[in-house]
């Protein structure tokens, strides 16, 4: 099936003024940003702050209450070809027995016609995808019997069976080893040459070392594009200390609570 046209001259992501409720509870609030085709963009905040929205309406399985998502110019439900996306804890159901080519095939349903069997390229590129992460020689293993770094390589290779042109990852670090986040990043950081990256992370250390532009999220966006984090972007975003990441190496903010500098001026 043919890929959507994009040009690159456009935003790869843009959000005009958007907000979004689940019901009446507000979880985005009249965002404005946009990222340029092959940025690598970290977004951080506190959890219930919105980024995993953010990532969703970028796919379009959410829709704006008020403004509009962009890729690429166009609707994101007709950009969806060329999104990949790795949700939070996409564990396949270990009871049932699937193999490690049957997971990275599912990324290929969207190239594929309903009803029709997997083509010659389908495997082909399912096979290609698992040479990039450097899983090939598990092509027939059960996807339970491998480690959590492995399994979270296999799920990076089912969303580049897609061809991506933008990879949006939500937390893919959460359960596995330092090692293992160690080479996943490096892989990102081979693949961002490539394709535009937005990774969702709690893990500030990755955003110094890795990205290129950092987005604070709790129901606002505040956007840094050299991808460092100032103390007035943690301020506004988590409201309490937090790690700061400075020269490299990580240490703690640790900037009083206005209740705690409000008790000190009552004494």
């Amino acid at each position: 099936m043919k890929k959507a046209e994009i040009d690159t001259r456009l935003p790869a992501i843009k959000f005009d003024h958007v907000s979004f409720s689940y019901d009446s509870h507000a979880v985005l609030e009249d965002v404005s940003f946009s990222i340029n085709h092959g940025d690598f963009l970290g977004i951080i905040g506190p959890n219930g702050g919105g980024k995993t929205t953010l990532l969703k309406l970028c796919l379009g399985l959410l829709r704006p209450k008020k403004g509009k998502v962009e890729i690429y110019g166009k609707e994101p439900v007709k950009m969806r070809k060329i999104l990949g996306y790795i949700p939070q804890n996409p564990n396949p159901n270990p009871n049932f027995p699937v193999s490690v080519l049957d997971v990275v095939l599912m990324g290929r349903i969207s190239h594929s016609k309903p009803g029709k069997r997997f083509r010659r390229d389908d495997y082909e590129s399912a096979k290609e995808a698992l040479s990039r992460v450097g899983m090939a020689e598990f092509l027939d293993s059960p996807i339970e019997k491998l480690s959590g770094g492995q399994r979270q390589r296999v799920f990076l290779a089912r969303a580049l069976a897609t061809e991506p042109k933008i990879l949006l990852l939500d937390e893919p670090t959460t359960g596995i080893d330092a090692p293992s986040q160690s080479m996943l990043f490096e892989l990102l950081k081979e693949l961002n040459s490539q394709m535009t990256i937005v990774l969702v992370t709690h893990d500030t250390i990755v955003i110094s070392r890795y990205i290129k532009t950092v987005a604070c999220v709790n129901q606002r966006v505040f956007l840094h594009e050299e991808g460092k984090i100032t103390q007035q972007m943690l301020d506004a975003t988590y409201q309490c200390p937090v790690d700061l990441i400075a020269h490299g190496v990580p240490h703690r903010v640790f900037d009083e609570h206005n209740h705690v500098k409000k008790n000190k001026e009552d004494k």
